[in-house]
């Protein structure tokens, strides 16, 4: 590069010895390759990492419908509940629900009020709490929090 620098430049530089020019650019072809090993390493591994990560999401995620399951038999939610407390915890509006469900706002509202009788709690926040706490299992416990 420096050559070209001075060729465009117009310096007049006095020329290097073959020698230590020869040096630089062995020098930058090693730098260059170990430059594109450590880059295949540095993707490999992100790679590996990225295929853990996913992995362990699939396996959080069947878990997560294993404990919603395993909840709404404990509560025993009507199938119709079921379906109802699926689309409240994925945070869909009541309006939502009915649409999807083709079902009234009317009959959407007493289907959450008796999954929200049957599990205990007084909303759809409190309903996700549940999952939530379920899913940490017993971290917090101790930590002076409510």
């Amino acid at each position: 590069m420096s050559d070209i620098a001075i060729s465009v430049l117009g310096l007049g530089v006095a020329p290097i010895s073959w020698r230590i020019h020869e040096a630089i650019e062995i020098g930058a072809s090693i730098g260059l390759l170990l430059g594109l090993m450590v880059g295949a390493v540095l993707l490999r591994n992100t790679l590996q990492r990225n295929r853990r990560v996913e992995e362990q999401l699939r396996a959080a995620s069947g878990a997560f419908l294993e404990l919603m399951e395993d909840r709404f038999d404990q509560w025993g939610l009507t199938p119709a509940e079921r379906d109802v407390a699926l689309f409240a915890i994925k945070g869909f509006s009541t309006n939502e629900i009915a649409v999807m469900r083709e079902t009234s706002e009317g009959t959407v509202k007493a289907q959450t009020n008796a999954i929200y009788r049957k599990a205990g709690v007084g909303g759809r926040p409190q309903l996700l709490s549940l999952f939530i706490e379920d899913l940490m299992g017993d971290g917090l416990v101790g930590t002076g929090r409510p």
